[in-house]
């Protein structure tokens, strides 16, 4: 067995000297077979050809991931999995250090048109970051309750693989095949960083193992219902059009596959969680872990892009707080409720008439509503932006098989090519967690004009790199979600009190994120008192706080980006108003925070300066 200290310690050594190797001796473009005279002759200029660089760096990049690939619409290696392996993922943090270092080697960045230079300021931020990133890579939990193996591998086959003829079936059918490997691959992992002495906390397993069994639970693993999977399958088979015969012999060839592959795979999943979850603890915070305290100050950094310290992050958090709980308190007169703030959380919380019925017809209703909301804003869009997405938005229920460990709700970007939506998931699987005045606000965050918005946005943007359209900041991103919350206020949405008062206790959860993420990673806080501080300052349901602290548990730091994000939009809108006064126009804001695509604020604000200089000019 490795001891803690020497593990980790093998492990950044063996790091650092692949990043030093790759610096010292990094390969002229020549030898890499990519002349700078190639290059030239296929481009005018120096843009152009640090374009053709980046575009020529991102299809290496999705070689390596089949994943990735899929999630583009790419059917390239449409029957294979990722490679897992620490391995791999050296290498691939090798090839991003190779990378940077041609970019700053071959290209003069002050030959570069604007775009050209925030490109290689992006590219070079990322690759730092990931560079920063890549010496706590053995910190994650390969198995938790938000995305890990045990359910990502079925929702990425439900929702990603499309199977639109029998070449895609039996690739489908190959990826089964090869779930045993994929797996076990993790699992190699898995069991490496827990002799390191990263583990998760025990709250996890009880959900990964639920999530696991799940998974192979039915036909063909036993005489029930099919399976999610070959449920699955099955639904997208009987859209082909290949004979009934040909239907039936690729179904029982994922049986078959499902057998042998899938079934054991997921019961290798659940030893090794009951195995783990004799000597996990209930330390649930970062700082447990080996140089925690570094770990989780890298992770701030990650999802917030500022030098912030946690108690900077806490402390935001607890003024936040308390500035939206003497909103609520004017909201609370509006209704003429009679009593304290906490009496109306409990008021909330248990009263019938803010929650549909705890069955499938009140699910439904729900789904249904929450699309006549977007609907409804779409209308409105236009006098607040300029530009808009050609990509359509639809809503789902969380699927059952992860319904009861994922999250309230999330978005999945459409497919590049126009061949899957945007999808707004709602998890309905406790409806007592999804109450109807906070539904308005939720719609909005997750779909129009939040994720939806900005992600198809990018996604469609022309004459950018891939890494742009496709990369991503937190900060950016659920930033401009929570602030797309407030924003239908001005545009004259949340008529009724209630619904208001539910945006203000959707604001008021990721203020109370930034205290409890904090408590949790850098305080020292129990599950427990992180859970109360929730009961105890927002109107969720105890169901909802549960969720949501063990999410924060296993996600250490992405909650505070929220927040941090909206407030610096925010800051940026007064400063462009203060700046431009009459000229001010709220379109080409908007249209600026998402012309570029992802960024980190630095440079968000950097832009809006630009903008604003531009209108000034203008003017």
């Amino acid at each position: 067995m490795i001891s803690k200290a020497n593990g980790l310690s093998a492990f950044h050594t063996s790091l650092k000297a692949v990043l030093l190797g790759t610096a010292l001796a990094v390969a002229p473009l020549s030898v890499v077979g990519i002349t700078t005279a190639a290059i030239a002759e296929e481009a005018e200029t120096e843009t152009d050809r640090l374009n053709a660089f980046f575009e020529e760096e991102f299809e290496k990049g999705i070689k390596r991931s089949p994943i990735y690939q899929s999630y583009l619409g790419i059917k390239t290696d449409y029957d294979k999995w990722d490679d897992p392996s620490e391995e791999a993922s050296i290498q691939n943090l090798a090839d991003q250090v190779k990378s940077l270092s041609r970019m700053r080697t071959n290209f003069d960045f002050d030959k570069l048109s604007e775009q050209g230079q925030l490109s290689y300021r992006l590219y070079e931020q990322q690759a730092e970051r990931q560079i920063r990133a890549a010496q706590f890579r053995n910190h994650r939990y390969y198995f938790n309750q938000m995305g890990g193996g045990q359910s990502r591998i079925p929702a990425f086959l439900i929702n990603i693989h499309r199977i639109s003829n029998e070449s895609d079936a039996e690739a489908y059918i190959s990826r089964l095949l090869g779930v045993k490997a994929y797996v076990n691959g993790m699992l190699k992992e898995t069991r490496k960083v827990a002799d390191l002495g990263i583990l998760p906390p025990k709250l996890v397993f009880p959900r990964v193992i639920g999530d696991a069994e799940n998974v192979i639970k039915g036909a063909p693993f036993d005489d029930g219902e099919p399976s999610t999977l070959l449920a699955d399958f099955t639904k997208k088979v009987s859209r082909l059009e290949v004979d009934d015969d040909r239907k039936a012999q690729l179904i029982k060839g994922a049986e078959a596959a499902l057998i042998a592959s899938v079934q054991p795979a997921y019961e290798a999943i659940i030893e090794l969680m009951k195995a783990q979850i004799a000597t996990a603890t209930t330390d649930d915070g970062v700082w447990k872990l080996p140089d925690g305290e570094r770990y989780y100050a890298e992770r701030l950094a990650w999802h917030t892009t500022t030098d912030m310290t946690a108690d900077e992050v806490h402390d935001l958090g607890l003024a936040e707080v308390a500035r939206i709980h003497d909103e609520m308190r004017a909201i609370m007169k509006k209704v003429e409720f009679e009593g304290t703030l906490s009496e109306f959380f409990t008021y909330l919380r248990e009263d019938d008439q803010f929650y549909y019925e705890d069955s499938d017809e009140g699910r439904a209703a729900y789904l249904a509503d929450a699309t006549s909301l977007i609907d409804t804003m779409r209308k409105s869009l236009p006098d607040y932006f300029g530009v808009l997405p050609k990509a359509d938005l639809i809503v789902k229920a969380v699927e059952p098989f992860r319904a009861k460990s994922a999250g309230k709700a999330f978005y999945q970007r459409p497919a590049p090519d126009g061949s899957r939506p945007g999808t707004y998931y709602a998890n309905l699987y406790d409806i007592r967690a999804m109450p109807t005045y906070q539904m308005e606000a939720l719609a909005y965050h997750e779909g129009i004009p939040g994720h939806h918005l900005q992600l198809a946005i990018a996604t469609e943007l022309k004459d950018v790199p891939k890494f742009r359209k496709f990369g991503g900041f937190t900060v950016y991103s659920e930033g401009w979600g929570l602030y797309t919350e407030y924003l239908p206020k001005e545009m004259g949405f949340y008529t009724d009190p209630y619904s208001d008062f539910g945006r203000l206790a959707m604001e008021l959860w990721r203020a109370a994120r930034l205290v409890v993420d904090t408590g949790l990673h850098h305080k020292k806080w129990s599950r427990e008192k992180a859970i109360q501080y929730l009961m105890d300052n927002t109107p969720n349901a105890e169901s909802d706080a549960v969720k949501a602290i063990e999410r924060y548990i296993v996600m250490p730091g992405q909650a505070t980006a929220y927040k941090i994000g909206m407030l610096k939009i925010l800051e940026l809108r007064a400063h462009a108003k203060e700046a431009l006064g009459e000229a001010f126009d709220i379109r080409g804001f908007h249209d600026t925070v998402l012309a570029s695509g992802p960024l980190p604020l630095s440079i968000l604000a950097e832009r809006i300066d630009d903008w604003i200089a531009e209108v000034k000019a203008g003017a």
